[in-house]
């Protein structure tokens, strides 16, 4: 009969023949990705997680790899398409979000703020010493009281001569206490919003770590200090003066979000699957019960679903044609969808999937962070609502 005949076998890790969109050149540059997560993070990174730690190695091996930037053109970057991009952010995260957002953070933000609003002496300068992983650097935009409301920043520059002081401090900050050069977002006595190159070890300024974390704990994760810190005025990116200059660099993280949280989804709901196989329980494996092959198919719809949607925004990014309200509907619906997958792959894995033995907790707390840096839920569902309705919900 129908109703007891076997399913169709399908692979069920690309259950809607995603692969076949992709051309030669992705597949090969994700799975070049997807082997290097491997061999190199996935035996070690439940260990590094325990332990609150990302080891310094690992990102001069994604820099002989020409991840850091490799979505950036000029100055000896590789101009790697958006989608290819994408891919690399989802094996990445695949892997553990600390790793993505390594990469994400020295590429997206630190070095394309440089190159966007830099000036030609200072991408000369410090982008090609970035790819090669020479140089790493971090992004001091969010404070204890201004994140999701950037432009109430309190972080001060005030003109001293030829020179700039600079007052206040950043909370929050991915590679801080590791990176050689920070890029520090302050408001200037005529109100503007500029952006000014801190090099590590000027005076006045520390990067202390931020412990106690129970989420991306295999990322370094810092606080920015900054007391009266003098810096030149060839550090100052002379191209920015609003909050329109930091937040073009959010939206390029963003987007490399948008797969990432597919990574962590899909990570999350193959560990399901396999154990599911596996797992026996009145004498037959969990797999063969209605209620858990319910959660299996629903984990799958999740992360087709996101697979699409940031394949199509990855389109849509190269051919010029992606707004920032397309990033923000991406972000929101595939971080939330995989916040859903972890937590119903946890269910499935029972006590054992507390344990870091498996990756689901371990993803499942990540995307808690995930979740609500560089954008709450809140922010980007309002964001979306207002290109909807055409109200902005931010205005007072």
């Amino acid at each position: 009969m129908a109703a007891t005949a076997k399913p169709t076998t399908l692979d069920p890790h690309d259950f809607l023949a995603i692969d076949a969109l992709l051309d030669e050149e992705e597949r090969a540059i994700r799975d070049t990705i997807r082997q290097f997560v491997r061999e190199r993070v996935l035996p070690d990174v439940g260990e590094w997680f325990e332990q609150g730690i990302l080891p310094g190695e690992l990102a001069k091996e994604l820099a002989q790899l020409g991840l850091f930037g490799m979505h950036l053109e000029g100055y000896g970057l590789p101009g790697a398409s958006s989608v290819a991009y994408g891919l690399t952010c989802m094996e990445l995260e695949a892997g553990d979000a600390g790793v993505r957002s390594l990469v994400s953070v020295q590429g997206s933000l630190a070095m394309f703020a440089i190159l966007r609003w830099g000036s030609e002496e200072q991408k000369q300068r410090w982008l090609p010493a970035m790819h090669e992983g020479d140089v790493i650097g971090c992004f001091g935009l969010t404070e204890a009281d201004a994140g999701s409301d950037p432009g109430s920043m309190r972080t001060q520059a005030r003109r001293d001569g030829s020179d700039w002081i600079l007052n206040g401090s950043k909370m929050w900050i991915t590679n801080g206490t590791i990176a050689d050069i920070s890029i520090v977002w302050a408001r200037t006595d005529e109100g503007r919003i500029n952006g000014f190159i801190v090099e590590r070890g000027t005076p006045g300024f520390e990067a202390p770590e931020m412990h106690h974390k129970l989420s991306l704990r295999a990322s370094v994760t810092s606080e920015l200090v900054l007391h009266d810190v003098r810096v030149p005025e060839e550090s100052r990116f002379p191209e920015a003066s609003s909050l329109r200059a930091p937040l073009s660099c959010l939206d390029e993280a963003r987007y490399g979000i948008v797969w990432g949280a597919v990574g962590s989804g899909r990570a999350c709901f193959e560990a399901a699957l396999d154990y599911a196989k596996e797992r026996i329980v009145f004498g037959k494996p969990i797999a063969a019960y209605q209620l858990t092959q319910q959660k299996l198919a629903e984990m799958a719809l999740e992360v087709n679903r996101g697979s699409l949607v940031a394949l199509h925004l990855g389109r849509m990014k190269d051919q010029g044609t992606l707004r920032p309200e397309h990033v923000s509907m991406g972000k929101m619906g595939n971080v939330r969808g995989a916040l859903e997958v972890a937590r119903s792959a946890r269910s499935v894995l029972g006590a054992n999937g507390i344990t870091l033995e498996y990756p689901v907790i371990r993803h499942m707390n990540n995307l808690e962070s995930v979740l609500t840096y560089e954008g709450t839920h809140e922010v980007h569902t309002l964001v979306v609502g207002g290109a909807l309705t055409g109200e902005n919900a931010f205005r007072a």
